[in-house]
């Protein structure tokens, strides 16, 4: 299959050619997003949690020269080891024909989901539009995936470091739908809310699931759902406005940027919220993993052709 650069895990083929709900998840937090081991056990757990809503997960990473769809105990500890590649659209095909090893971001797991056939997708944040833009032009290349990639993206937001306003126009621009799963505000990643309006809200995943399916048989491209962390686990808004502003305030004087700097970022959080950063992330991944695995369960059957 595509030269054998996609390999798809036998039951995540089996549960395609049936048509059972199957969950992309991205890995880019096991190799970049949170400290070790903190990364793979968050991984084992999103699976979990996708299980346990009626969907079958696979977890996708890049190892000898393959995209590998639904990777097994083994291949998730090889990939989490030192030295793998943060990849996305720019960087994805040099990795394949290098042999490296490489975690998938947000926009690299649509795509390679998009390949695959799953409509579904878990992650934690987007990326986006980056503060300073003006002078740096720095925008994610997740944005526009998920204009091109019919996949329904579960997440808690952007990255809270992000220029949000911005990242939400842009979504606007590039024709994302962008609903909210029991909210009517675009959720902040550590924070439940912000002052951004979703293009509609739902409380239930089949009305949700049905709103997206009519996007996709329009020919429409990606769908964001937009959804809040736990209420226990949202940070302080005066912590987090503090910690955010040490950890960018630490990157302008490190001069980093490109790919490194929402890593960097997510560490420096972690530092100056004594670790209370961390156990937030942990939190909003797998209650957006449960909730694609409870959206793919309600997604109807593909159209036959």
């Amino acid at each position: 299959m595509i030269r054998g650069r996609l390999r798809i895990a036998p039951a995540i083929a089996a549960a395609l050619r049936a048509d059972r709900p199957v969950v992309a998840l991205e890995t880019t937090l096991v190799t970049h997003g949170l400290p070790a081991p903190e990364g793979v056990a968050t991984a084992r757990q999103m699976e979990a949690e996708v299980r346990d809503a009626g969907a079958v997960p696979a977890t996708i990473g890049v190892l000898d020269g393959a995209i590998v769809v639904g990777l097994e105990d083994v291949q998730l500890d090889a990939l989490s080891a030192p030295g793998a590649v943060k990849l996305n659209l720019s960087n994805l095909a040099a990795a394949l024909a290098r042999g490296q090893r490489g975690s998938t971001t947000v926009a690299a797991t649509a795509w390679c989901a998009s390949l695959a056939g799953i409509r579904v997708f878990a992650t934690g944040g987007i990326g986006g539009v980056h503060r300073g833009f003006a002078d740096r032009g720095d925008v994610s290349a997740d944005l526009e995936a998920l204009a091109r990639f019919a996949v329904v993206v579960v997440s808690a937001g952007a990255k809270a470091v992000l220029d949000l306003p911005r990242t939400r126009e842009l979504l606007e621009t590039l024709g994302v739908p962008v609903y909210g799963f029991g909210t009517d505000t675009w959720p902040a990643f550590y924070r439940r809310g912000s002052a951004l309006a979703v293009d509609a809200r739902f409380d239930d995943p089949t009305a949700l699931a049905a709103a997206a399916a009519a996007h996709f048989e329009l020919g429409g491209g990606g769908v964001l759902v937009g959804n809040p962390i736990p209420m226990e686990h949202e940070l302080p808004a005066e912590v987090e406005r503090e910690a955010i502003a040490a950890a960018l305030a630490d990157a302008e004087a490190s001069a980093v940027a490109g790919r490194d700097l929402t890593p960097f970022l997510l560490d420096r959080l972690r530092v100056a919220t004594a670790g209370r950063s961390v156990v937030s992330n942990v939190a909003l991944l797998r209650n957006n993993a449960r909730l694609a695995g409870r959206i793919a369960a309600a997604l109807p059957p593909r159209p036959r052709e």
